[in-house]
């Protein structure tokens, strides 16, 4: 079988993926896009978006993921509905393999595979995603003004989002496994101090209640004495993490100890030259469309720029 041969691979689709194509056609690296597993990445999940600017109206998660790959379907980005399985960074051409066991080599790889938000694990939690179950505050909070919400976890990010939910929503309830919080000293003084936030000590949920107008409670249960209470709330926020898809990259470039790329600050080089990494995979801030669209594009120009002083 023969080995194919590319300047620009990205690896994941995806806003980072999908803009890091429009950037890297319209530079001429004739870049091949490998979609994986989830075209479009986990925002296609998303029913309605209306924080990506030149939506005044919103959209739906994949209609934004549809619209930006025909972009770069325009521009002659060659998109393969495949998953990379593995890869080898030790030279260059470097070397990829995907699902069907064909091979490619590659100039530059751009990685955007992204990041898989952390589940309970429930039945029910998954029957009402996107009917009140949600892992994105920012995304979806505007939903829930004025509302009973709560925030499952007690890092920093369930902290962040419990934050900034209560500068919208009526109440704000936090469900802690343990007795106490695992997010920094400072954000655990900030969330204490609010008045509309109360965290429920010692509970874990074991049930999303609700009818066919979504979310309409959570049922608990005491880690400490196994009692069931259910309390009423319209929206539920799953924060206890994010997983990257980075396994295939481990030992071939730096990751760091969650599992995320780590870049050069400012722009999108990884440990390895010819590599680079933008979105969610690098990202383990802000976790937002429009921005891993931005590093997307950051990660283009790099990888341009590289290719121009290091041809083969």
């Amino acid at each position: 079988m023969a080995t194919e041969r590319i300047k620009c691979a990205i690896i994941g689709s995806g806003p980072a993926g999908y803009t890091a194509a429009i950037y890297a056609s319209r530079a001429g690296l004739n870049p091949i896009i490998f979609e994986g597993a989830a075209p479009g990445g986990q925002i296609t999940m998303t029913e309605q978006i209306d924080n990506f600017p030149g939506y005044p109206e919103g959209i739906s998660g994949f209609g934004l993921m549809q619209d930006i790959r025909k972009q770069a379907e325009r521009f002659g980005a060659n998109i393969k509905s495949k998953v990379i399985s593995q890869v080898d960074f030790s030279n260059r051409p470097f070397k990829l393999e995907d699902e069907d066991g064909n091979s490619y080599e590659a100039e530059a790889v751009i990685i955007s595979t992204g990041a898989t938000a952390r589940w309970l694990g429930l039945e029910s939690e998954t029957k009402f995603r996107g009917m009140g179950v949600s892992t994105c505050a920012t995304c979806d909070g505007f939903f829930y003004r004025k509302k009973d919400v709560a925030v499952v976890g007690g890092g920093d990010t369930a902290c962040a989002e419990a934050l900034y939910l209560s500068t919208i929503c009526n109440k704000v309830y936090m469900i802690v496994r343990r007795d106490q919080l695992r997010a920094t000293a400072i954000v655990q003084d900030m969330v204490k101090n609010k008045e509309n936030i109360e965290i429920l000590w010692q509970n874990k949920p074991i049930e999303v209640l609700g009818d066919n107008s979504g979310v309409t409670g959570i049922r608990l249960e005491s880690t400490k004495d196994g009692s069931i209470k259910d309390i009423n709330v319209m929206g539920l926020f799953v924060a206890i993490g994010n997983e990257p898809k980075t396994e295939i990259f481990r030992g071939q470039i730096e990751l760091d100890s969650n599992g995320y790329i780590v870049t050069a600050p400012y722009t999108s080089y990884t440990s390895k030259d010819g590599v680079f990494a933008c979105g969610d995979v690098q990202d383990n801030r802000y976790r937002q469309a429009i921005v891993a669209a931005g590093t997307g594009a950051m990660a283009a120009i790099d990888c341009e720029r590289w290719l121009t002083e290091n041809p083969l």
